[in-house]
């Protein structure tokens, strides 16, 4: 499972950003490093939301306090889309079990 995981300094050599970003987007606690032999790694599976953080915050100068804002506010419209398509789910169920009834009539 190693191979999923990205040294933080290449990562930001690389991207030309500063790895400080990248250790105050831990402290927030909306990405996690693991440190291995001393190393310090991200998950592959978090780029997608390190790459939005960085341009939130190198592109449209959005500080840390609206970056943790706007992560907070997209789980939450992911939740809601969640519980739009349990209700619809749950609305197709009804509708077909009342179009049954009235087939019964």
């Amino acid at each position: 499972m190693q191979t999923d995981l990205i040294i933080v300094n290449e990562y930001c050599r690389i991207c030309h950003i500063e790895p400080a970003f990248i250790f105050r987007l831990e402290e927030g606690g909306l990405i996690e490093i693991r440190i291995i032999k001393g190393e310090k790694y991200l998950q592959a599976a978090q780029l997608h939301d390190i790459e939005r953080y960085t341009r939130l915050y190198y592109d449209l100068s959005i500080n840390f306090e609206g970056i943790d804002a706007i992560h907070h506010l997209l789980d939450r419209v992911k939740s809601m889309q969640q519980e739009i398509g349990h209700l619809k789910r749950r609305l197709r169920l009804y509708e077909a079990n009342d179009f049954e009834a009235i087939d019964e009539l």
